[in-house]
């Protein structure tokens, strides 16, 4: 099992001025690494540069340049190269599969910010100093930097990486640990109802407020972006600004993890099993197509672009995929269950009569059946209808469970439906049951 600790490193300015000096070579050595395989393969042979080729070449490349390639480790240059080919492969990928293929490009030094160190020890080193109260990493060619350890590293360190984000540094780290310190049973499961009004219901009925931070910065962000394009380009201010920016939209984004993380924690230390629906969020973003004007031509009719953006906005400052990965990593280490089901009509199926209907639900928030006259909160009834499919998924066969299983209930003609219906089950305790790459 492998875990990802990020620390801030706390670097003296003569530490910062060589990190830059760190990620400018690295960057530079990406950018003629992607120079040779372009030359090479405009040119009339076709030939194709791999990764060993290249790689070979830095015992070439650091002699020739001591005082900026062979100052730095030789593993990190190595992974820099890796990192490219993984980039030609993804590309030669999304060619075979028909997808828009993205041409690897050359990198800005605002946009390369990462170097790795495939193995602890090796150029770089993890808890340099343990005589030392003072955590401290150590980089080739930067020496000991302190970092604020704010948590324990479990397990055995793997890979060690530097990010820069912002003015801050921070240490990357991978541990590999060998088994899971699983939590105490509780004999409780939910279900969750992922939203927008609120960000989470179960199936209990608690729901979890949508924090919306994106929404709560939106002002200072316009502030800021429209200070930006008053600003002469090349100026101190304009850098200034862009900082500024930059800053905001990390703040946001640290905001929302942290939202994702404590509320993943809470579901994972008070249930055993965690059923959540499985969006499809990159379906529910998409913007609408374009809907011709058949008496003019060159024209379009509407077709609420305007409020699908809006929604799309939403959706994305919720942060659903941050934090269903958060919560699945979360339920590996303390052993709990949790399972993916298909949210079609969870919210339209009565959770009483198994009646399914579009019907049932006349408001955003209210459910009202029209067969047996329950009602409740809508975002509750889905999440009961999830946990329901969830267990049945889990006492369903190894081959049954590869697909999220439609919700079990009956269709709006009366009908029951050909997976027919779960027993329905307590509130709180329910019964234990190609092409070579380079080219």
């Amino acid at each position: 099992m492998i875990r990802t600790y990020k620390f801030l490193m706390r670097p003296t300015t003569g530490q910062q001025v060589a990190l830059g000096e760190m990620l400018r070579d690295h960057c530079s050595l990406y950018n003629g690494a992607l120079q040779e395989r372009r030359d090479a393969w405009r040119h009339v042979s076709k030939t194709s540069v791999t990764y060993e080729t290249q790689s070979a070449q830095l015992k070439e490349i650091r002699a020739f340049d001591p005082e900026r390639q062979g100052r730095w480790s030789f593993p990190s240059q190595q992974a820099t190269l890796r990192r490219l080919d993984k980039a030609f492969a993804a590309f030669f990928r999304r060619i075979r599969s028909g997808d828009v293929p993205g041409y690897p490009r050359f990198r800005g030094m605002n946009r390369f910010a990462t170097v790795v160190f495939p193995k602890d020890g090796d150029g770089c080193r993890w808890d340099s100093t343990p005589h030392d109260s003072v955590t401290r990493v150590r980089f080739q060619g930067i020496g000991h930097i302190k970092v604020n350890r704010h948590r324990l590293v479990v397990g055995k360190v793997k890979t060690v990486s530097v990010k820069r984000e912002g003015r801050r540094w921070y240490v990357v780290l991978t541990a590999e640990r060998t088994a899971p310190d699983p939590l105490p049973a509780t004999g409780s499961v939910t279900g969750i109802d992922l939203g927008i009004a609120n960000f989470l219901a179960d199936s209990n009925g608690r729901f979890v407020p949508n924090p919306r931070h994106g929404r709560k910065a939106a002002a200072k962000l316009e502030a800021a972006q429209q200070a930006l394009a008053q600003c002469k380009r090349g100026s101190n201010r304009r850098k200034e600004v862009a900082a500024k920016i930059g800053d905001l939209h990390r703040k946001v984004r640290r905001q929302r993890l942290d939202h994702a993380h404590k509320t993943a924690l809470d579901l994972v230390r008070e249930h055993d099993l965690i059923a959540h629906e499985d969006p499809k969020i990159r379906k529910m973003s998409r913007a609408p197509a374009p809907t011709p004007d058949p008496e003019r031509p060159d024209a379009f009719l509407p077709n609420g672009a305007t409020a699908k953006a809006g929604l799309n906005k939403s959706i994305a400052d919720a942060g659903w995929g941050v934090f269903l990965t958060i919560l699945h990593a979360k339920a590996e280490s303390a052993g709990r269950e949790v399972i993916a089901v298909d949210p079609r009509n969870t919210s339209r199926t009565c959770p009483e009569c198994g009646h399914v209907s579009a019907e049932n639900r006349p408001t955003q928030e209210r459910f009202h059946c029209t067969a047996c006259g329950h009602s409740a909160h809508a975002d509750t009834v889905g999440a009961l209808n999830v946990l329901r499919a969830g267990l049945a998924r889990r006492e369903a066969s190894p081959a049954q469970r590869e697909a999220p299983a439609p919700t079990p209930g009956r269709s709006h003609t009366g009908k029951s439906s050909s997976c027919g219906r779960a027993p329905r089950p307590g509130r709180h305790r329910p019964a234990p049951a190609g092409r070579p790459a380079g080219r």
